[in-house]
């Protein structure tokens, strides 16, 4: 069996990412990994198209990054602080692509992702991350659904 010597587990910061959080824990414990978390906020330039000021967009990413940092350090705090996290990270960009990128840069060995289950509209007009990723991904994907867990 493989050692998955750095684990990535990315997050929305929603309800959903906490209650993936045992899975995760336990595969971090068991193989003794560094644990990375990534949360990646959604940036916004295409709308640069129409009339924002550039200027705004990016004050207002930047912002968005920030916000993003102040709640993932909560989040470890609130969920993982019994947990090895080696590094918890915030990145602008598209989600998906960031969490492909990212698997490369740092050598991960592992992905364990939470996915929302979303269907027909909501599908098409969000997308899927969690496909974008198993599908690029050049690693494994532990795919996990909040919803169908076993209580």
């Amino acid at each position: 069996m493989s050692k998955f010597k750095k684990i990535l587990f990315p997050v929305d910061l929603s309800e959903s990412s906490a209650q993936i959080i045992p899975f995760v824990a336990s595969m971090a414990k068991t193989f003794q990994s560094d644990l990375h978390l990534l949360f990646v906020a959604r940036v916004f330039k295409y709308y640069d198209t129409i009339y924002v000021p550039p200027v705004s967009i990016v004050e207002f990413e930047e912002k968005v990054v920030k916000g993003g940092k102040t709640r993932l350090d909560e989040f470890v705090e609130e969920n993982l602080k019994d947990c090895c996290v080696s590094i918890a990270k915030v990145l602008p960009g598209d989600p998906a692509e960031e969490i492909v990128k990212y698997v490369d840069a740092e050598g991960i060995d592992l992905v364990i992702m939470g996915t929302h289950g979303r269907k027909g509209l909501d599908r098409i007009l969000f997308g899927s991350v969690a496909a974008h990723v198993v599908t690029r991904s050049s690693v494994p994907v532990m795919t996990v659904n909040p919803y169908k867990m076993k209580k």
